[in-house]
């Protein structure tokens, strides 16, 4: 396992923590918007849960490098599915934002594989 891999997966993890957090929170810079894309607010509690168990996955994936696989293939699909998500309520503007999540976990679901 490499140094960079480490610091990668942490940042990540940190990065989309917060984002659940935010998320579970009810922020609303986070929530304003899935209003406004049409998102149920019946999916927050499990969608933030699933960005928290993605997070805490990226981490025990330095342990069990399976887990860390799969944990970043999961949020990676989460991730497009936002993409989507925003796309469809014709919100081009702000993709930008589900983006900015997606390539770190694309980058550190590679740098896990080629470690």
């Amino acid at each position: 396992m490499n140094t960079g891999y480490v610091v990668g997966a942490v940042a990540t993890a940190l990065w989309v923590g917060f984002s659940a957090f935010s998320l579970l929170r009810r922020v609303s810079w986070v929530v304003d918007p899935l209003v406004r894309y049409g998102v149920p607010q019946s999916w927050w509690t499990p969608l933030g849960l699933a960005k928290a168990a993605g997070s805490i996955g990226l981490v025990v994936g330095l342990f069990v490098p399976v887990i860390g696989v799969l944990a970043a293939v999961g949020l990676i699909l989460y991730f497009l599915g936002a993409v989507v998500t925003v796309l469809r309520a014709g919100s081009y503007g702000t993709v930008v934002f589900p983006v900015l999540y997606l390539v770190p976990v694309a980058i550190t679901l590679g740098l896990g594989i080629a470690a």
